[in-house]
């Protein structure tokens, strides 16, 4: 990696604060650590507004334009947008960048909740792609180029396509065959790249959306990569959408007082990408490697993609990213959030997530030497005390059809109306979202009818114990209904 000849955003600012400038400017603490312990804890002494020498994100010219221009040479992009706002700043600025008010596009049902908050801010129309559910940890799985070759056969008239590749869980589309259908029609693809900002970086990784020709893609670094919570990279390319616009609106969904110890630590991130990244992704891999041969005798447990299926292949998947851990109970007597408990309070291992029958374990670029051997001996152990599990195995979930949209997103998200018990609700439209983890797919969104099919597939999946989350009410008991005109 080159060489850096310039001084980094944190070493202008550790100097900044070493001149002893009197500060008359924002922030209140005025860089005064000794105010509070908490603010020494936290390097507030480094923390300062848009001075001389240190640029404007919004107007950037100098030490951030440069950041900005090597973020791009490292993904690959022609424009990538600083983002201190996280990834969900940087979806809802690409969305309202290359659309308009009413127009359509395909979006698939999974996507995170900031893509439903863009629909619903910029009234657009969704035309929705449900991914296939793969069977042995019921996660949702792919999107597929002949999803979207159908749906544009369709709805000639969609003006862009959004995904999430890769997913919370992992799961990775093919998004240089959708590219390749989308822009023989002209149309943008938008990929939804929060937890894949390591792709693309070293070959022991899949490749990064803008690398399979993506149009915009936003990218968290903080998720697998080190840097400060909340900041994130909006990248764009491409002959089929307005750059400034997307740059424009990117100002728009982010704070005007941008953080410079978030700015710092992308600074940073970026640099030791440039200069340490070939050796440090080459450890990960070797660690993820050596995880695997560990792993490869649990019993009851299964490891999606890892342990002694490392490199298997599965229905609905298109591909895996190997930084994720994905944890089957199904076969063991322990739960997912068992599993997690006992990881967390006998082993002191912090799992991401777990849900009835499946677990999360993130790794990282941070992710050290010890990770191999105490999580594989900590699963091994607890494989082996709980035993198999003696219950018979669970019905497949019923076929679901998606609900008819009889208002738009943003019409039913505003319109009046009150909670009602779910049954009751019949017929009605429905005023906010239902989701059931896994697979994170809303069962119905605002401005749906609430029909009997879905009043029984809630049921029937509260009761196989998925959870259920409503953003109004309580399901499977009360929804939000939009009040009859």
């Amino acid at each position: 990696m080159s060489e850096q000849t310039t001084p980094s955003l944190l070493e202008q600012l550790q100097a900044h604060h070493q001149a002893g400038y009197l500060s008359l400017h924002m922030p209140g603490h005025k860089e005064n650590a000794a105010l509070a312990p908490y603010l020494a804890q936290l390097g507030a002494e480094w923390d300062i507004t848009e001075l001389p020498g240190f640029d404007d994100l919004h107007a950037p010219e100098g030490i951030l334009a440069k950041m900005m221009d090597r973020a791009a040479a490292l993904w690959g992009s022609r424009k990538s947008c600083l983002l201190v706002n996280g990834s969900t700043g940087g979806l809802l600025a690409a969305m309202r960048g290359t659309t308009r008010r009413g127009d359509k596009l395909l979006v698939a049902r999974h996507c995170h909740k900031a893509i439903y908050h863009a629909m619903e801010l910029c009234g657009l129309d969704p035309v929705f792609l449900t991914p296939a559910t793969e069977p042995t940890f019921g996660l949702a799985g792919s999107i597929t180029p002949e999803q979207v070759a159908d749906a544009l056969a369709q709805h000639p008239d969609v003006k862009l396509i959004v995904y999430p590749s890769p997913t919370y869980d992992g799961i990775l589309s093919d998004t240089a065959g959708i590219c390749a259908i989308a822009h023989e029609k002209g149309i943008p693809v938008l990929v939804d790249e929060a937890h894949g900002a390591h792709l693309g970086l070293h070959p022991a990784f899949p490749p990064s959306a803008m690398g399979q020709g993506a149009d915009l893609a936003v990218a968290s670094l903080h998720k697998m990569l080190p840097s400060l919570t909340q900041t994130a990279v909006l990248h764009a390319t491409g002959a089929r959408l307005s750059l400034p616009q997307v740059v424009r609106q990117a100002g728009i969904f982010q704070s005007s007082s941008p953080s410079y110890l978030l700015m710092a630590s992308m600074d940073g991130c970026i640099r030791l990408l440039e200069e340490q990244g070939e050796e440090l992704f080459a450890a990960w891999k070797a660690r993820l490697d050596k995880f695997d041969r560990l792993a490869s005798g649990l019993k009851h447990l299964r490891l999606l993609g890892h342990g002694a299926e490392a490199g298997a292949s599965y229905p609905g998947i298109f591909a895996l990213d190997p930084a994720k851990i994905l944890i089957s109970t199904r076969n063991s007597a322990l739960t997912g959030v068992e599993l997690k408990n006992r990881l967390r309070e006998e082993y002191k291992i912090e799992l991401e997530m777990a849900l009835d029958h499946y677990a999360v374990a993130m790794t990282g670029l941070g992710t050290d030497d010890t990770m191999p051997t105490r999580l594989a001996e900590a699963l091994l152990a607890l494989d082996e005390a709980a035993g198999p599990n003696e219950e018979p195995p669970a019905e497949p979930l019923p076929a679901y059809e998606l609900p008819p949209r009889r208002m738009s997103l943003e019409e039913a998200a505003m319109a009046p109306g009150g909670l009602t018990f779910l049954y009751d609700g019949i017929g009605k439209v429905c005023g906010e979202y239902i989701w059931a983890y896994p697979p994170g797919i809303p069962l119905v969104t605002p401005g749906e009818e609430i029909t009997a099919n879905l009043v029984e597939t809630v049921e029937t999946l509260y009761r196989s114990g998925v959870r259920l989350l409503g953003t109004r009410g309580k399901p499977p008991f009360t929804t939000f209904a939009v009040a009859d005109e």
